[in-house]
């Protein structure tokens, strides 16, 4: 059960308004999409499908929420048929979706809900958040991913997350993106995603000795042992863990110049018979600066990266948003949209088609078979999810194809002039007049 209360008090006003004004079972079509991409962003990965597909079929409103709602001056004049809807609550309309791990671009819709009006406004507020924050950490890891060329990434940042459970979603939206597992167990239980981490600098604080602590996180861990060699020196460090010889996975450096020291370290490691022992970077790292270390040709097989990737740092936010397209009373449609300025949409649901080189922005009801895909699929129709979701992992291998599709000029990590193309269609076009012709 998801608590229906988790959304803004105006989702829940203006459904108490839609009851009130007999528009509740108006059918309505929203659509959630991004206006503009975050600046040094050429696409969006999206992520938090599952988390949107949980969210609408388990949403429920107990007694002490509505006794709660009942209770403020908003719904004072709110009659007894609106809160007897909402302990009814079963999400009953239809949800389209782009698939997990989709390469995305401003204006397209990452999904279309079709529902009672009254049943399609209130999720806004859960969607928008939990798509739009995925998204943001899957398209992050996309980029450390590339930025690494080839070497594995793994997401250690639950710790600097915006909350623990901002740390479970982020650890699964980073996999997809392309990191080879997280720290975060809860995740892995979850979703299946490799989790790795042996100790920090506590553990060799705790023992009397470096040596004596490497020698009991080996006892401990054997294959899988990681030593954190930077708690007093280096270097002195890399000799101590070599000198334990096998079985160990390798050692990780979490400060200092990572360049030279990582070298010096790979030399000790290669001098003592321990050529197989691998050597992990952490330490406030982000894709500019592994870009840095892969270019100089620095000697670490793995990035552990924290911070900057749980909060997307540099694009922290974007500005996603749900937005009313269309409304169905019996046989009647109408088409709405937005004409204000720097914040207009296009009305009606659509589709994307996606091209070679473009993708088009169409209305729903048009056939493009020479695209090379449709990217809008059935999720959950008349409330029944129409199959299972893909799992995280095939979601990351989806998202590493399509990456993969893309120009080569997409994945800098700096400007990209032009973008990707995205056209309207003339149908859309036309379609897009004609309202705004009759808007008032």
């Amino acid at each position: 059960m998801i608590n229906g209360l988790l959304t803004d008090l105006y989702q829940l006003t203006m459904a108490a308004g839609y009851w009130q004004a007999g528009k509740s079972s108006e059918t309505a079509v929203f659509e959630l999409f991004v206006r503009r991409l975050p600046e040094n962003r050429n696409f969006l990965v999206a992520a938090g499908l599952q988390q949107a597909v949980e969210y609408l079929l388990n949403l429920r409103f107990g007694e002490d929420e509505i006794r709660y709602l009942r209770g403020l001056a908003h719904f004072e004049n709110v009659g007894e048929g609106f809160f007897e809807q909402l302990r009814a609550w079963r999400f009953s309309g239809d949800l389209f979706a782009v698939r997990e791990g989709t390469p995305m671009f401003a204006g397209e819709p990452f999904l279309t809900l079709r529902a009672p009006l009254f049943e399609a406004q209130i999720p806004e507020t859960y969607l928008l958040s939990t798509i739009g924050f995925q998204t943001l950490v899957a398209t992050k890891a996309a980029r450390i991913v590339d930025a690494a060329g080839g070497r594995s990434v793994v997401e250690f940042g639950t710790r600097r997350a915006h909350s623990p459970e901002a740390g479970v979603i982020a650890g699964r939206a980073a996999y997809i993106g392309g990191c080879r597992g997280t720290s975060n167990t809860l995740t892995g239980l979850r979703y299946g995603i490799p989790v790795f981490g042996t100790a920090a600098h506590s553990w060799v604080l705790s023992f009397p000795t470096e040596l004596e602590a490497f020698r009991r996180l080996q006892q401990l861990l054997g294959d899988s042992t990681a030593y954190l060699i930077d708690t007093y020196d280096t270097l002195e460090g890399a000799r101590r863990a070599a000198s334990l010889g096998a079985p160990f996975w390798g050692v990780r450096l979490d400060s200092g110049n990572l360049v030279e020291l990582s070298r010096a370290v790979r030399a000790i490691l290669d001098e003592s018979g321990q050529s197989e022992a691998k050597i992990m970077a952490t330490g406030d790292l982000n894709e500019y600066k592994i870009i840095e270390l892969v270019a100089a040709d620095a000697p670490i097989d793995s990035f552990g990266v924290g911070t900057e990737l749980a909060t997307s740092h540099d694009a922290p936010s974007h500005g996603a948003v749900y937005k009313l397209v269309e409304l169905r009373t019996g046989q009647e449609r109408r088409y709405v949209a937005k004409f204000s300025a720097d914040k207009s949409t296009l009305p009606g649901g659509k589709q994307i088609f996606r091209y070679a080189r473009h993708d088009l922005l169409a209305c729903a009801s048009e056939s493009h078979p020479d695209a090379r895909e449709a990217l809008l699929e059935p999720v959950i129709l008349n409330g029944e999810l129409v199959q299972p979701l893909p799992t995280a992992s095939e979601a990351q291998a989806y998202a590493r194809r399509c990456l993969d599709r893309l120009p080569k000029k997409l994945h800098s990590l700096f400007e990209c002039d032009p973008p990707w193309p995205v056209e309207i269609s003339p149908e859309l076009q036309r379609l897009t007049d004609e309202v705004r012709q009759t808007a008032r």
